[in-house]
């Protein structure tokens, strides 16, 4: 079997090292299965409480936001994982300021949602 073109190249980085990306990876996949899972969960006890499209709307968006996470966390760690074997620093990416301004403008609308008229 053979490994990818990224990974013949470079050495192999410290276990280590490899491992906490690793972990860091499956970190964020168990959010982003979590805000799938909110996503889902809002839609079904959302139904009924006000503006149908709305709701759809929000529970869309924050489906769309765990699938989002999940390819960044993909791309975050071959990046990484990368960066390590070429002896390179680890790149802060867009990732992370995207994800924060997406889940600042799902609460924002939810709070506003959910202020009493």
């Amino acid at each position: 079997m053979t490994r990818p073109a990224w990974q013949q190249e470079g050495r192999e980085p410290d276990y280590r090292f490899s491992l906490a990306n690793e972990r860091t990876f499956l970190a964020w996949i168990r959010t982003a299965l979590a805000v799938v899972g909110g996503g889902v969960l809002y839609r079904q006890f959302a139904a009924g409480t006000g503006p149908r499209s709305l709701h759809f709307f929000i529970a869309i968006s924050i489906t769309i936001l765990g699938g989002v996470m999940a390819v960044a966390a993909y791309r975050r760690w071959k990046s990484h994982e990368i960066a390590m074997r070429h002896d390179r620093p680890l790149m802060a990416g867009w990732d992370l300021v995207a994800l924060s301004a997406m889940i600042s403008s799902i609460a924002i609308g939810l709070g506003v949602l959910l202020l009493p008229m």
